[in-house]
């Protein structure tokens, strides 16, 4: 398989080996387990954005150009997340979701919060990818990143199949529901790939937005659900491990 299908496949992998917890477990993922996989997640992630994405278009730009075209493009990035986040139920790991009322069920604002979520994500790396195949950027930090989302995927997918299963749902219907709510991200992926020749341009902007909308899910999104209640500090020894991996790859690889 070519790097650039699998850095698209990745993410959805992840949201699959999730949605599958539905065939193990009776309830949900253990607590441990779920701090771990977000700490590390945070961690590549976090390392990814920097190395792979912000560092990246800082290098394309030209005197004063090489700051302002990745802070707009950042900004933009988490705003777009924000906005997101404002329309639309808001996800947490932890199972809750709040966003404006309506009358979808608790179950159905989970999967649209997922889904929703995972565009800008898969987008993110088809940035990436976009800009190692342009740009001559190392396609190791676009697997790295693609790598990090797809462990954040894990614990989300399993959000979607487990309350599915106890709703009644046969255990094939929720993993193939909760995998679903992953399909977006190849989609989006996918799509800026076919864009990038007209985006060459906007380059430094498109790393700095994708590298704002990872930031956004790692502050909003995993650190408070990993650093809440019990065991906080597993998720940080995972960010620590997260982060090192990534910084690894990039000096190894780059």
């Amino acid at each position: 398989m070519s790097p650039i299908l699998t850095a698209l496949l990745i993410p959805f992998l992840g949201t699959a080996l999730g949605s599958a917890f539905v065939f193990f477990m009776k309830r949900e993922m253990p607590v441990l387990l779920q701090k771990v996989l977000l700490g590390f997640a945070s961690g590549v992630m976090v390392a990814a954005s920097v190395w792979s994405l912000i560092i990246p278009a800082i290098g394309m730009g030209q005197g004063t150009a090489a700051v302002v075209q990745p802070v707009i493009g950042l900004l933009a990035g988490f705003a777009f997340l924000l906005l997101i986040d404002y329309f639309t139920p808001h996800l947490h790991v932890s199972g809750e979701a709040e966003g404006p009322r309506s009358r979808l069920s608790r179950t159905t604002k989970l999967a649209l919060a997922v889904t929703i979520h995972n565009f800008p994500e898969g987008m993110a790396v088809g940035v990436a990818i976009a800009g190692a195949l342009t740009a001559d950027f190392n396609m190791a930090g676009a697997l790295a990143l693609s790598l990090g989302i797809a462990i954040q995927n894990v614990p989300e997918g399993a959000i979607v199949s487990m309350p599915l299963r106890a709703e009644g749902n046969s255990r094939w219907n929720a993993f193939g529901i909760g995998s679903l709510s992953g399909i977006v991200e190849p989609v989006g992926g996918a799509l800026v790939l076919l864009l990038a020749t007209s985006i060459l341009g906007i380059m430094p902007y498109m790393l700095a937005f994708a590298a704002g909308a990872m930031l956004y899910v790692v502050v909003e999104e995993l650190i408070p659900d990993y650093s809440q209640g019990r065991h906080s500090n597993v998720g940080t020894i995972g960010f620590a491990l997260g982060f090192a991996l990534m910084m690894v790859l990039d000096v190894l690889l780059g």
